[in-house]
């Protein structure tokens, strides 16, 4: 059997609204339930997707192009199905530039049977068909006629739909637009776009430096060390510390820790939240495409020549924040000395005593990026001795587990941290003496564990619940630090909101760096000196 080019596209748009989009028809289900009254425009939205989904095939799809095309879609979008219907997340230009960034293990941790079908069902047999099938080209006039009609075509049948039903459609795209972001594959490729737009716009951008006039005066014989230590995604609420029923913070309960209680993230991902709580510019202002072109607060601490700065990451990577600084990689044993089924956040503690004797004339920050409680294998984040709540989840499947059994998991991961932040505070004990020493843990984002079927993070921020924003974050100073330090109000306004916008004030303000840049009224530290 021949088919034409148009004819090929047409079934393969059918299928990918028959198959691909589980997602969005049940979250538009949840706004416009099945009854009779909304029946005809759910009928109408199906048609209005398909319709869509042509017309995009068409415009990007030429006689030689077409199958190589269809193919990558089909793979890409099987892709895209799986983790939107298993964890309820949207493939937009923030997660496209988190799956690029993804490194091999943390690729290996979202492997599944369960991936494996959709990547057969959705992607390789589709893509067989669409190898095997004979097309019957015409000239290269007639093809383009043709291709101008079927758009044509298109653009008509969507036009009638929204008519005929111009009271459902008024409220589908003013009153509920997330909806929209669900479809597959059209969303994902209007993000490609708009990746590659904003990818395109900085080709050889040159960087933008800040801070070149920061300095310290110096004012005492004692250095500081600083240790800030980036959490991965541990939400607020699962603190015991802010009145989580689970004792998840028996280690940090025993420390004078100042538990700040009421701080936003910048995003929703680590690719996007890393970057923007290290720069100068606030949430609403930061574009993170700009930010690999702008200098951040590790760079102007560098500028003053007078502080020694080290980034470990158990992490993926530092997102460019240590660009200009550098990075140490400590999830491989080749580093990290505290390795089992995976390496250890408290690895990242060994041999720093080495950089701080190596570095006593100047001031230290020490920056350390967790593994934390990285999703969906909550289950691996945390040594076996700390498997203290019970029964847990134990796959990446995390929809089917139950409830209880998934925030177990999760809750152990954060007992884990709960116990390095610990050994982190009692590592700077030991130079309380010798220097001024001080502990700041934020989290970069939360995590969703289930709650309306969403899971894990990466919601864009408009539409993200709580759970994804409010993160965890600690201060604790050491009893030389807390006498140079208007303490008790830290205390008093620990409380207050704060956002992970005050982080860049706050490191310039714990090492007295004076800069045109800094803000004082930002400082979470020295705001009521």
């Amino acid at each position: 059997m021949k088919f034409t080019q148009n004819r090929l596209i047409f079934i393969t748009s059918l299928f990918f609204v028959l198959f691909y989009n589980f997602s969005f028809f049940s979250n538009t289900l949840k706004v416009y339930p099945l009854a009779f009254s909304n029946a005809g425009f759910l009928i109408s939205l199906a048609v209005v997707l398909w319709a869509v989904t042509v017309f995009v095939l068409e415009l990007l799809s030429y006689k030689r192009t077409i199958k190589p095309l269809l193919i990558f879609l089909l793979f890409a979008s099987s892709f895209a199905a799986y983790f939107m219907d298993t964890y309820g997340v949207i493939i937009d230009d923030g997660m496209l530039i988190n799956a690029v960034q993804t490194n091999a293990e943390e690729s290996l941790g979202l492997l599944s049977i369960k991936l494996v079908l959709y990547i057969l069902f959705l992607g390789i047999l589709p893509a067989i068909f669409v190898y095997k099938v004979k097309i019957n080209y015409q000239s290269i006039k007639k093809e383009l006629i043709s291709k101008m009609i079927a758009i044509f075509v298109m653009l008509c049948v969507i036009g009638l739909s929204v008519f005929a039903f111009s009271g459902h459609y008024a409220s589908f795209f003013r009153e509920h637009k997330p909806l929209r972001q669900h479809t597959n594959p059209t969303f994902w490729i209007y993000s490609v776009g708009e990746l590659t737009k904003s990818l395109l716009k900085n080709q050889n951008k040159e960087v933008v430096k800040i801070g070149l006039d920061a300095k310290i005066e110096e004012n005492s014989t004692r250095k500081k060390v600083v240790i800030m230590v980036v959490g991965e995604a541990a939400r607020w609420d699962h603190f015991s510390l802010n009145g989580y029923a689970k004792e998840t913070n028996p280690m940090l309960k025993k420390e004078d820790i100042i538990n700040l209680s009421n701080v936003s993230s910048c995003g929703t991902s680590t690719a996007y939240s890393v970057p923007c709580m290290f720069s100068y510019k606030t949430r609403k202002e930061f574009d993170i495409d700009d930010a690999p072109y702008e200098e951040n607060v590790l760079d102007v601490l560098k500028h003053t020549g007078k502080i020694a700065i080290i980034w470990r990451d158990n992490n993926s990577n530092s997102k460019d924040v240590a660009q200009n600084i550098g990075e140490q990689d400590y999830r491989t044993n080749k580093n990290n000395t505290i390795c089992d089924s995976e390496c250890r956040d408290e690895g990242m503690l060994v041999g720093l005593d080495k950089f701080i004797e190596q570095n006593k004339d100047k001031d230290i920050l020490i920056v350390l990026h967790q593994m934390g409680n990285h999703g969906p294998e909550y289950y691996k984040r945390y040594p076996k001795a700390f498997e203290k709540f019970a029964p847990t989840c134990k796959t990446n499947q995390l929809e089917n587990c139950k409830k209880e059994e998934l925030v177990n998991a999760y809750d152990n991961a954060i007992l884990y941290t709960d116990a390095f932040l610990s050994k982190t505070i009692n590592f700077l004990k030991t130079y309380d003496t010798s220097h001024d020493t001080s502990m700041i843990y934020m989290s970069d984002h939360g995590e969703s564990l289930g709650e309306n079927g969403v899971y894990l993070h990466g919601m864009p921020y408009v539409m993200a619940p709580e759970a994804q924003k409010h993160v965890g974050a600690i201060l604790w100073f050491g009893d030389k630090t807390k006498k140079t330090i208007p303490y008790q109000k830290i205390v008093q306004n620990a409380k207050k909101e704060y956002s992970q916008d005050n982080l860049f004030h706050t490191l310039l303000g714990i090492f007295g760096v004076k800069t045109s840049i800094y803000d004082k009224n930002m400082d979470v530290i020295n705001a009521n000196k």
